[in-house]
C-alpha cells in the first residue's frame, strides 16, 4: 500500500490542528506554513476531514477550525480513510461478495487477508494525541539541541 499525498499531508496537517487548536481555532493559512503545504491543497484535504466529522469550522474574525472530537479518540486509520478510501493492500475478489472464480484453489487470498487486517489494526490502534505527544517530544529534542531549522523541519545536536 502506498499513501497519496492527501493521506500524508492530510495527517501532518491534523497533527499540527491537533496541536494548536487546544485554545482557538487555527486557520487553513496557518498549518499551510507551518506544514509547507499549499492552501488550496489543504482546503480541498480539510473539507474531505470535515465531511467525515473529523474537523468543524468555526467562522467569524477568530475562525478558523477545530476537531470535532478529542484527539485520543480519533485514529490514524479514521484520518486515512477520510481521505484515501480503502486502505487495503490487494483488493482480493475472494474476499468481496462477488468472490473469485479460482478462490476455492487459491492460497494467496490468505496473504492479502493478514496483510490487509494487519494495516487496519495498526492504523486503528495509533490515535491522533499519540502523534501529538510524539510530535511535541521531537520539537522539545529540537530545541534542547540548540540548533533548530525549521525550514528544513530537522535539527541537529
Amino acid at each position: 500500500m502506498k499513501l497519496s499525498t492527501k493521506g500524508r499531508y492530510g495527517l501532518r496537517a491534523l497533527i499540527d490542528l491537533a496541536q494548536y487548536s487546544e485554545d482557538e481555532a487555527v486557520s487553513i493559512a496557518s498549518i499551510a506554513a507551518r506544514q509547507n503545504i499549499s492552501e488550496s491543497y489543504l482546503e480541498q484535504l480539510v473539507a474531505k476531514l470535515r465531511k467525515a466529522g473529523l474537523v468543524v469550522s468555526i467562522r467569524g474574525a477568530q475562525g478558523g477550525y477545530r476537531l470535532a472530537k478529542p484527539a485520543d479518540t480519533i485514529s490514524v486509520g479514521d484520518i486515512l480513510r477520510a481521505l484515501e478510501g480503502n486502505l487495503e493492500a490487494v483488493e482480493c475478489s475472494a474476499q468481496s461478495e462477488e468472490g473469485c472464480q479460482g478462490s476455492d484453489l487459491c492460497v494467496t487470498k490468505y496473504v492479502w487477508q493478514k496483510i490487509n487486517e494487519s494495516i487496519a489494526r495498526t492504523v486503528d490502534e495509533m490515535m491522533l494525541a499519540q502523534l501529538v505527544e510524539e510530535s511535541r517530544k521531537a520539537h522539545e529534542k529540537c530545541k534542547g539541541a540548540g540548533n533548530v531549522d525549521f525550514s528544513r523541519k530537522s535539527c541537529s545536536g
